[in-house]
């Protein structure tokens, strides 16, 4: 790889990985800036036959349209579209319902940490809905869902001790 690839590879890189951070860390802040103002849950509360929630009480619209505005203004930071940042934040957070209604079917509390499950469908999904538009190979968004695996677990480390997470997962 070329010096000029790499280097443009290299800002890619750091513009998804900061987009994702973006989609993933907007709920988190609104529930920490908010509260419980606005905090109305995706399922309404609902339950399946196992008695467990859909997805569970911190999955809210307050979240899901926050990570989407949020994820669509720091596309725009890094310069790529706000439409493209808006279609990413959107995908990160339908994979974390997707994360969350598997957890609950597993049995895991509202919150509760599921590695793997928790980073993988939140990452891979917002990279397979910009991949042709960023023209992403499959290696390339292999490696970046395990770079934000690992960043996500540090970082949130990083926040609960912040007192900007409510657990160190």
């Amino acid at each position: 790889m070329e010096s000029t690839e790499l280097f443009r590879t290299a800002i890619l890189t750091f513009k998804l990985l900061f987009l994702l951070l973006a989609a993933n860390g907007a709920p988190v802040l609104l529930n920490k800036i908010l509260g419980s103002w606005g905090a109305w849950p995706v399922d309404g509360g609902a339950r399946l036959k196992d008695g467990h929630p859909v997805f569970g009480a911190s999955k809210t619209w307050r979240g899901l349209f926050g990570a989407i505005l949020l994820a669509g203004a720091a596309a725009v930071l890094v310069g790529l579209p706000f439409w493209l940042g808006a279609l990413f934040g959107g995908s990160a957070m339908l994979g974390d319902l997707f994360s969350s209604f598997f957890k609950r079917r597993l049995g895991v509390p509202s919150s509760g940490m599921a590695l793997g499950l928790d980073q993988v469908p939140e990452s891979l999904l917002p990279l397979l809905a910009v991949r042709s538009e960023l023209a992403l190979g499959t290696g390339y968004i292999a490696w970046l869902v395990l770079i934000f695996l690992i960043l996500e677990l540090a970082l949130s480390r990083i926040l609960y001790a912040l007192h900007i997470r409510d657990q160190p997962h």
